[in-house]
């Protein structure tokens, strides 16, 4: 399940909207770190705890030089009502046409009761001014997210 990218590789660029409706690139981040972090669905327990967590630690996060991007294959309006319902202060991104979630490879086979399904891999990427990944966390602690990235770069 693991993704075939790693620390020291570039990460791949991407354009897509916004929970309203702003095309947003990685590219625009050129110059500033960023959390990318993906997540299967909007509103859901470990989703919530998850964006919750970047949201407490948001000034935190801010102030050690990171922008905060959460990517789903949710749509606008789904993200919209997220980010409105739990006061997300972050971009988050519509990958309705799984293009990132596959540039990413975290677009894989899940298997839940036994029920084998393609879905988002929670994975988080941290990503220099350059746009080189430094570090990637594939065993995400919804609840604690936010602290295993800063946990990282002290």
């Amino acid at each position: 399940m693991a993704t075939t990218l790693k620390a020291g590789d570039k990460a791949p660029d991407f354009t897509a909207k916004d929970q309203n409706g702003k095309e947003v690139s990685l590219s625009d981040y050129k110059g500033k770190k960023v959390i990318l972090y993906f997540y299967p669905k909007d509103d859901t327990p470990g989703c919530t705890a998850e964006s919750c967590s970047f949201r407490d630690n948001y000034q935190s996060l801010l102030g050690q030089g990171f922008d905060v991007i959460g990517v789903s294959v949710d749509d606008e309006k789904s993200h919209k009502k997220f980010e409105t319902k739990y006061s997300l202060p972050f971009t988050l991104i519509a990958d309705t046409d799984h293009s990132i979630v596959e540039a990413y490879d975290v677009w894989k086979e899940k298997n839940m009761y036994g029920k084998k399904y393609m879905g988002t891999v929670r994975t988080t990427f941290v990503i220099d001014g350059a746009g080189i990944i430094e570090h990637v966390i594939e065993k995400v602690d919804t609840a604690a997210s936010s602290q295993q990235v800063l946990d990282l770069v002290k």
